[in-house]
């Protein structure tokens, strides 16, 4: 069975086995990583099971700026504090909703192609899952223009300019997505995030009036073509599972074990939703040792294997504060399935 055949299964709620595992990193985890093990090519060592590429916004260092970075919305990030991956945006670009000229970018559309065909390029060679993904997506694009205090104020104070602010954004991507749809994918990635540590960051109401209808133009394409969709969000998002998988959505990355009652959320939505991620980088990968890494990796696959449904990775990309150590400690279980997760976990 080759990896893409492993995913799709888990994605049909098949049982298979090896499970489908996965690592992503932040750029600092990496360099540590490669620091750490003297290989330059270790991230190319994975064995993962998914690879993709994600657009979101594409930011450019700024000249004579070092650490800013200005994207395709004109948004500035600061990336000299501790994310070096994202930043915070520096810069607004819509202050008064009511006075706002503001006008979406034209995509870089050469660009786009030019990285799905790298992507797709050696799929016959490349057995793993292949997707391309769409980052900052709805709520987050509203928030990295006009920032996240005027986004929720706006919501509740100027209903009908934000409902078109959002259906721009959605414009906007449905166009990008139908580019993406002329490649040979497997599925699509959608990325924004929605939850807190307790709920949602704007209330199931605000969600559903506002980005509902958004989502479900894009995973409506997706679906239609017949691919799977993916979408990630931090947090608590647990109450919004009913309502994305009756719009179509496939699998939900992250899960975090300490938002979610992993089992709860398990036996109700299990036979619907893939659930991708459960090793939290919270609580365990920064502050655990190796061996409690390796009991956390086998408590998380027995809890979610059953029926399928399921993607056995971090809960997020690995960032600076993840020792190498227990990186590698959770590659060694990933890659040993056999040994940590039939024989250890007394499963078969």
């Amino acid at each position: 069975m080759t990896r893409r055949e492993a995913v799709i299964n888990t994605l049909r709620h098949k049982e298979t086995f090896p499970v489908p595992y996965h690592m992503d990193f932040t750029e600092q985890a990496l360099e540590e990583l490669i620091i750490f093990t003297k290989d330059p090519d270790i991230e190319s060592k994975l064995g993962t099971y998914l690879h993709y590429k994600q657009y979101w916004g594409w930011p450019t260092e700024i000249e004579g700026k070092p650490g800013y970075f200005k994207d395709e919305f004109g948004v500035i990030w600061n990336r000299n504090g501790s994310d070096k991956d994202i930043g915070l945006p520096d810069e607004y670009q819509i202050e008064d909703l009511e006075e706002s000229t503001y006008e979406f970018p034209v995509c870089d559309e050469l660009r786009l192609r030019k990285e799905l065909e790298e992507l797709t390029a050696d799929k016959e060679k490349d057995d793993r899952f292949i997707m391309y993904g769409f980052g900052f997506l709805m709520f987050e694009r509203a928030w990295s223009l006009m920032g996240i205090e005027n986004t929720l104020c706006n919501m509740i104070l100027y209903p009908e300019e934000m409902e078109e602010l959002f259906t721009k954004i959605g414009d906007y991507y449905c166009h990008l997505v139908d580019i993406a749809l002329e490649y040979d994918l497997d599925g699509v990635y959608f990325g924004d995030d929605w939850g807190q540590q307790k709920g949602l960051i704007m209330g199931l109401e605000h969600w559903r009036h506002y980005i509902k209808p958004q989502m479900a133009r894009l995973y409506k394409k997706v679906k239609d073509k017949g691919l799977f969709v993916m979408q990630h969000s931090c947090g608590d998002c647990h109450e919004l599972f009913p309502e994305l998988i009756e719009i179509g959505l496939d699998c939900y990355q992250t899960f975090q074990p300490e938002v979610y009652d992993i089992y709860k959320m398990k036996e109700l939505y299990g036979d619907k939703l893939t659930f991708w991620g459960g090793i939290s980088t919270q609580q365990v990968l920064p502050f655990a040792s190796p061996e409690e890494v390796k009991e956390e990796a086998i408590r998380i696959y027995r809890a979610l294997h059953t029926g399928g449904g399921q993607i056995i990775a971090p809960t997020h990309a690995l960032a600076f504060d993840v020792p190498p150590e227990n990186i590698l400690a959770l590659l060694e279980v990933f890659k040993g399935q056999e040994k940590y997760f039939r024989r250890k976990a007394g499963l078969h």
